[in-house]
């Protein structure tokens, strides 16, 4: 497989690499990223193999000729405001695309996909990605479903919980803030319930799951759940979908007044000498204290839970995903979640393993037998627990 990893010096970039290099699959890389030089300093990427160019996403010209050179699938790990712009490319140039952020902005995309011959596989990362594909493995066990709910977080082992927030920053500490005023859709007792983004951390789905090995942990609405259970087909059977972000108890009670106070709104401050939002200072304040340490593990974790029947009897499916920090790269259990999917995927497409043209959905159209049996030979934790009642 040739690939074009664009954002492959960024923190889920590198966990891509990792993948890359070691992948018997793949036989070239080439990294295209604003600071190329970021791949010199790292030790355990295949120099043979990889190589990097130096790329501004915003010069069309550049990011065509870059994606016109021979490879089979492209890899893409920027931002979401990046999202449109890569894909039109990849339409004009045809080249297979992966991208790990929602699909929204794209969809629209999806005729001239097809016309150009290609698969773009948005939603291929961890949260979203790991959990949709999860969906597409429970659905198929079930002849109805009555609750599916999914769980995911990214924290720090207990003993790297040196703040008060016990928590640290695994991935982009903006984007991460800017998810606190995310609106949720989640069902409860057969009715749709949209809990809005300045209600994240005060409403009544707060709740708390028992998870193996690490115990009780916080879970707060965040998403739209039905978006997922509509693609599935199984809305009109749902009694209660929500998805859920897991932190260490006490998040929301920290964040609750917070927010009730204005310290996330983007709106400046009058009577300042300069310009700055209280998310903004938030962003900025609290970033430089909340890193990990070279001997601190992040935690990600995830658990989807599927209650249903199957064949006239009662059925329980329960899937926990366990990724830790390799402390021999320093790769972060999250980007090891966001990038080994998408490099996964990749490989499916490169393949012919995935085939269909166009936008399509992990929800739907990835092998998901076929992927857990690759995510686990990356080290990744998966249990699965299947309980049968009359």
């Amino acid at each position: 497989m040739q690939v074009l990893v664009i954002g492959g010096c960024g923190i889920q970039g590198r966990a891509a690499l990792d993948y890359l290099s070691r992948s018997n699959e793949t036989t070239r890389v080439v990294v295209a990223d604003l600071c190329p030089e970021i791949l010199d300093s790292l030790d355990y990427v295949d120099k043979q193999k990889v190589t990097a160019v130096k790329l501004d996403i915003q010069d069309k010209n550049a990011l065509l000729a870059l994606m016109k050179q021979g490879f089979e699938v492209v890899i893409e790990f920027l931002p979401p405001e990046f999202m449109k712009l890569v894909a039109e490319a990849a339409i004009e140039a045809g080249v297979n695309l992966v991208n790990t952020n929602y699909s929204y902005a794209i969809t629209s995309l999806n005729d001239n996909a097809i016309k150009s011959g290609i698969t773009i596989m948005p939603e291929c990362g961890y949260d979203p990605g790991l959990d949709l594909v999860l969906y597409n493995y429970g659905f198929k066990l079930f002849d109805e479903i009555h609750v599916l709910n999914s769980y995911c977080g990214g924290f720090p082992e207990k003993k790297a919980c040196t703040n008060p927030l016990k928590y640290k920053i695994s991935w982009n500490w903006s984007a991460a803030l800017k998810s606190f005023n995310r609106n949720a859709v989640v069902i409860t007792d057969g009715k749709p319930q949209e809990i809005k983004g300045k209600d994240q951390h005060d409403n009544p789905f707060i709740h708390h799951i028992d998870f193996p090995n690490l115990g009780k942990l916080e879970a707060s609405p965040n998403g739209n759940a039905v978006n997922f259970t509509d693609i599935l087909g199984v809305t009109k059977t749902i009694k209660e979908t929500g998805r859920y972000s897991l932190r260490w108890p006490g998040w929301s009670d920290f964040w609750k007044p917070l927010k009730k106070l204005g310290c996330l709104s983007e709106s400046p401050v009058t009577g300042l000498p300069c310009e700055i939002s209280p998310f903004d200072f938030f962003c900025k304040w609290l970033e430089p204290q909340l890193g990990y340490k070279d001997d601190e593990k992040d935690l990600a974790v995830m658990q989807n839970i599927f209650i249903g029947t199957k064949d006239g009897k009662n059925r329980k499916l329960t899937i926990n995903i366990s990724i830790e920090r390799d402390l021999s790269t320093g790769i972060m259990g999250m980007a090891r979640g966001v990038g080994y999917p998408a490099c996964i995927v990749a490989e499916m497409i490169a393949k012919g393993k995935i085939v269909k043209k166009g936008i399509l959905s992990p929800v739907k159209d990835i092998p998901a037998d076929q992927f857990l049996s690759k995510i686990k030979e990356q080290g990744v934790e998966v249990e699965i627990l299947d309980e049968f009642t009359d």
